[in-house]
This record gives C-alpha cells, structure tokens and sequence, in this order.
C-alpha cells in the first residue's frame, strides 16, 4: 500500500496514474478544504496526530512507500512525513512542482515581509491562502481583494473576499483585477498551471507581484514527474 499525502492537483494527477497502473494506494486529506471534489479512489481525511500517529498509521496499514505531494507550503505535514518515515524505515519521495521564475518580480522570504512590501494606498490582490491573512490584517492603509476556494469571513477593514476555484484563465485574471483597479498581486510562488495565470496577468498588465518564496524542507529524494514516481514505487 502507498500512501500519497495529498490535498493538491499534483496528488490527483499522481492517483489517476497509480490507479492505470493497478498501485494499491489511499490519498490522505487535511481536511482543511470544505468544499473537496469527490473522488472514485480511496481517501482517508484528517491529521494522524503529529509524528507519533503517522508512524503508527504506517505500521497499522502497511505502508510500504510514501508520496508527499502536498502544497509546496504545507511545512508541518512535509516536515513530519520525513521524520515519521525515517522513524518507520519506511520510503518516501516528495513530489515538487517546479517554481515559477523569479525574474521581475519582487521575492520576499516571507508573509510578513510580503506585508511590509505594499506601499500606502495600494490595491492588493490577495492570493495567499484562508490560513494565512493574519500578517495582512494590520494595514489598514491597503484595500484587499481576497481570493480562496473557501468562503471566510473577511477580515479587512477595507478589501473584497471572493470565493473561487482554480484553474483560471489570463483573461479572466485581466478582468478581474481590472475591474477592482489592482495595483499588485501578492502570492506564494507555489508553482503549477492551475493558479499561473495571475502571475501572466499581473505580467501583462504591468501590475508589480510581491512573491513570497518556498520555505525550506528537509532534502529528500524527489521529483516533478508523475512518471518518475511511479518508476519509484516500482522499485519499493
């Protein structure tokens, strides 16, 4: 059995294939996301419990190899799937979307540093995550358009919160900052196609992208190709 940590596109697409591929497999969810597409293979949803109840899990279920294909800024959940598999002798590889490229945007090694690069008077297009507004709350002296796949309470004293969910397309992201007359995108350089057409637009329009940079994870052996890591689970 192998167990892909999940939550994401790249983890749907990496169940498809295990699935052509007769893998025995289950996706874990966090649960965070409400409102989480159905899908027709086996899934399990909620946390194990920290370190200790991720390695009993894998004892109790067998788990012979483990895929962490979860967002590249879910810290916790990658930082303890490395301890827990070292704990278990069990193998794990890490599925990591390429990044988006630096070049002409302002990177920032954080959400509070994201916070501190708008200037007064902007117009932000917020595209940060539900669980991660809190930096942003205190400027008072930026109007927020909030974007998430989840409705939330909108905690800014002056913004908009949207719920949608990806992917988008250039155009529509062109009319929708448009439209709310934005003057910079702030993001996480998450990478992928589903969510890379706000940064084209922003791009297009001249809009300046505040980037928040991928936090560091523990090395381990990983890949950005679904074939790969089935060529991986072959070996396990």
């Amino acid at each position: 059995m192998i167990l892909i940590l999940g939550g994401t596109g790249d983890a749907h697409r990496l169940a498809l294939a295990m699935q052509a591929a007769g893998v025995e497999f289950t996706v874990s969810l966090a649960g965070v996301t409400r409102r989480a597409p159905v899908r027709d293979y086996p899934t399990r949803t909620g946390g194990f419990g920290g370190v200790d109840g991720l390695v009993e899990y894998l004892g109790k279920e067998e788990i012979a190899g483990v895929i962490d294909a979860t967002h590249p800024f879910a810290v916790t959940i990658s930082k303890s799937a490395v301890e827990a598999a070292q704990a278990a002798n069990v193998p794990l590889i890490r599925f990591v979307r390429p990044q988006w490229g630096a070049s002409g945007f302002q990177c920032v090694p954080d959400l509070d540093a994201a916070a501190r690069a708008l200037p007064s008077g902007a117009r932000a297009f917020l595209t940060v995550g539900g669980q991660s507004l809190g930096p942003f709350v205190h400027r008072t002296d930026v109007w927020f358009l909030f974007r998430g796949i989840d409705p939330v309470d909108n905690p800014f004293a002056n913004g908009e919160a949207l719920v949608q969910r990806p992917p988008f397309s250039m155009q529509g992201e062109i009319a929708l900052m448009t439209s709310h007359a934005i003057t910079h995108l702030v993001t996480k350089n998450a990478g992928g196609v589903q969510t890379r057409a706000k940064v084209d637009a922003a791009t297009e329009s001249g809009i300046p992208v505040i980037m928040v940079e991928r936090p560091v994870l523990p090395v381990i052996d990983s890949t950005s190709t679904v074939l790969n890591v089935l060529r991986w689970v072959k070996r396990i």
